[in-house]
């Protein structure tokens, strides 16, 4: 028997909008492109032949309409793999589940789920200006200590890997993400797979006024081999997006504009202009299938 899911925990507003993103379920479409920047939502949205809705709350800015004849919801996230846990439940919510008797739907809905953003490189060959597409997602937050899922043989023992390599008291976790939405969005771009660090400065190994445990942390992932597989890149969400998305049962797919390389030192001069042309090229796709 379904259980009704208590108003403690999942907030609906007065209004009946879910309690963080602030939104109906008729505000959301089924392909939803999710960046961090709140900014960059209307640098998707600026490019739609029409925006039904629009609304923001807190770091979660929406914004709902067509491009080319296709129904697309561009939302920020904000930062972390905190952020996305609630992004995606909430997410996940608003289509199977009923607000009105709080109880799951009977038929699964699942959302394709594009994630854009800025990432580093930790391979000497891709180089900044590279677009990358992330097969798996590799977590070093401890987001997955509170979840419990089934893992390949592949994916525990490159999170095996890495926790003895770094030396780490709690064993990172590697999530594949959405194959189908690899092939479609993810063509013509560099495959690779994202670690995803629990903050900016210490956790990628960054020193301003207090040093990091491990100071090399980008170079000693570099060099991580498991079976060929190889780390390529890293940033702050990926890894949270497929495993909520593996859990919840959504396609969910990381898209990277890599504006610096850690190992060479080098950052774009155009940052700016990557992102914009990561977010065309993914819109194109998405109508062409």
């Amino acid at each position: 028997m379904k259980k009704r899911i208590p108003e403690s925990e999942l907030i609906i507003n007065p209004d009946g909008s879910i309690y963080h993103l602030n939104l109906k379920p008729e505000h959301l479409a089924s392909t939803v492109i999710a960046v961090g920047d709140p900014e960059r939502v209307q640098k998707v949205s600026k490019n739609f032949d029409s925006i039904e809705f629009k609304i923001s709350k807190r770091e979660f800015v929406t914004h709902t309409g067509y491009y080319k004849g296709k129904r697309i919801t561009a939302i920020s996230t904000g930062m972390g793999t905190d952020n996305i846990e609630i992004f995606m439940t909430e997410l996940d919510a608003l289509v199977n589940v009923d607000f009105v008797t709080r109880l799951p739907k009977d038929t699964h809905t699942s959302l394709d789920i594009i994630r854009i953003g800025t990432s580093g490189s930790m391979q000497k060959a891709i180089a900044a200006g590279s677009l990358l597409a992330s097969s798996y997602g590799i977590g070093l937050d401890t987001l997955m200590a509170f979840y419990s899922t089934n893992y390949s043989s592949l994916e525990e023992k490159v999170g095996q890997a890495i926790q003895k390599d770094l030396k780490l008291s709690f064993t990172p976790y590697c999530i594949q993400g959405s194959e189908k939405l690899l092939e479609q969005v993810g063509k013509g771009l560099i495959i690779g797979n994202t670690v995803t660090c629990p903050g900016f400065f210490g956790p990628q190994g960054r020193e301003v006024r207090i040093k990091p445990a491990i100071p090399d942390i980008i170079e000693k992932l570099s060099k991580i081999d498991v079976e060929g597989f190889q780390l390529t890149n890293f940033e702050m969400e990926t890894a949270g997006y497929y495993a909520m998305g593996r859990l919840l049962g959504h396609e969910v797919i990381s898209l990277n504009a890599i504006i610096a390389n850690r190992i060479t030192h080098e950052f774009s001069n155009d940052a700016y202009g990557i992102v914009d042309r990561l977010i065309l090229e993914t819109l194109d796709k998405l109508v062409e299938a």
